[in-house]
């Protein structure tokens, strides 16, 4: 990860780096044997780069971290959600293009 790219959140660090934090953040749920996650992972950089000081980026490995995927549902991956104030705003399931996941949260930024 670099000082600009997404956060790798984990079941224990979820509440206190998404939920709780001040500004919506995007999460996208993967995996390393993904291959449409793997195609949008460049996407998601991008992503984390443009909204840095709007948005948070985060990604939380669904094998490493089972908890979190099975509380929001999470039945195919690549699923990106949005979360504002602590709540699921937004969901996008399977591989989207950069436009279609910035223009959902700019949708929820103009809130």
């Amino acid at each position: 990860m670099s000082a600009n790219g997404p956060l790798h959140v984990t079941d224990a660090d979820f509440q206190k780096t998404v939920l709780d934090a001040k500004t919506p953040v995007l999460v996208d749920f993967w995996a390393t044997w993904c291959g449409p996650c793997r195609m949008i992972a460049p996407f998601v950089e991008e992503i984390a780069r443009d909204y840095a000081g709007k948005a948070v980026v985060a990604k939380i490995d669904t094998d490493a971290n089972p908890q979190t995927p099975m509380k929001y549902g999470i039945l195919g991956i690549p699923t990106l959600i949005i979360f504002k104030n602590g709540r699921e705003v937004d969901r996008i399931v399977g591989a989207a293009p950069k436009a279609a996941i910035t223009k959902k949260l700019d949708a929820v930024l103009a809130r």
